[in-house]
């Protein structure tokens, strides 16, 4: 959720209830509600929250989504809580699959994408292909290095200890889960995360990078090109 004192956005509301916890707690008027993919852990509240707030829908325009709402495609903008939002095209996860892009957001940009990227991580390829989810990352992985990663789900441990396995002797890698580690004991959340870090730690962001392919390669020798490295990256982390 992304609020100004009055005024609220939320971003894939799986649960309407938790919403409209907060919604009431904080005196909150919920304006729009931003979509990513048509997936119902982040679809499943959102009628509600239409129902109970009037708020407004966005989503991708490729994709089943609860209706009424304004469809989205890259480039498309939404105006929001006197936010600008730049919609971009990130299939991979889904074959509509968007995310949003605010280049200043109390004065630093923000990123919300979904499944596509997480932190160590990304999403699995349920209706991309590899090019396109490779495609989606370097898109991502282009945007301003203090760009805040919004991403849906916190699965930021569990990533770094394939990414652990991926490079053992990434120091910047071992900080993280050293820190990632601590925040999590605390019950704190890891994100979120930045555009930077991601670029350091990620294997999805660092298929080009010498010590990822020669990982990448002992895992499956026939990985030879970009596209399919990322490939076999992908397929290792999905039985790792």
């Amino acid at each position: 959720m992304v609020h100004d004192e009055r005024r609220a956005l939320v971003v894939d509301p799986g649960d309407a209830q938790p919403v409209l916890e907060a919604l009431q707690r904080l005196s909150l008027q919920l304006e729009a509600i931003l979509v990513t993919h048509h997936h119902g852990d982040h679809t499943g509240g959102v009628a509600a929250l239409r129902a109970a707030t009037g708020a407004q829908v966005f989503g991708p325009a490729r994709e089943p989504m609860p209706q009424p709402l304004t469809r989205l495609s890259g480039g498309d903008k939404v105006e929001a809580l006197g936010l600008t939002f730049k919609v971009m095209d990130v299939p991979g996860h889904t074959a509509g699959h968007i995310a949003y892009y605010c280049a200043d957001a109390d004065n630093a940009p923000l990123l919300f994408c979904g499944d596509t990227l997480f932190s160590a991580g990304c999403g699995r390829l349920f209706e991309g292909s590899p090019a396109q989810m490779l495609a989606s990352l370097d898109a991502l992985a282009a945007l301003p290095a203090a760009t805040r990663v919004c991403c849906a789900h916190e699965y930021t441990l569990s990533n770094l200890k394939f990414a652990c396995a991926v490079e053992p002797h990434n120091q910047t890698l071992a900080d993280y889960l050293a820190s990632a580690t601590s925040l999590r004991l605390q019950q704190q959340p890891t994100l979120p995360s930045s555009i930077l870090l991601e670029q350091q730690i990620n294997p999805f962001l660092r298929t080009r990078q010498a010590t990822v392919i020669q990982a990448v390669q002992a895992f499956d020798a026939s990985a030879r090109d970009e596209v399919s490295i990322f490939a076999a990256l992908r397929q290792w982390k999905n039985q790792y």
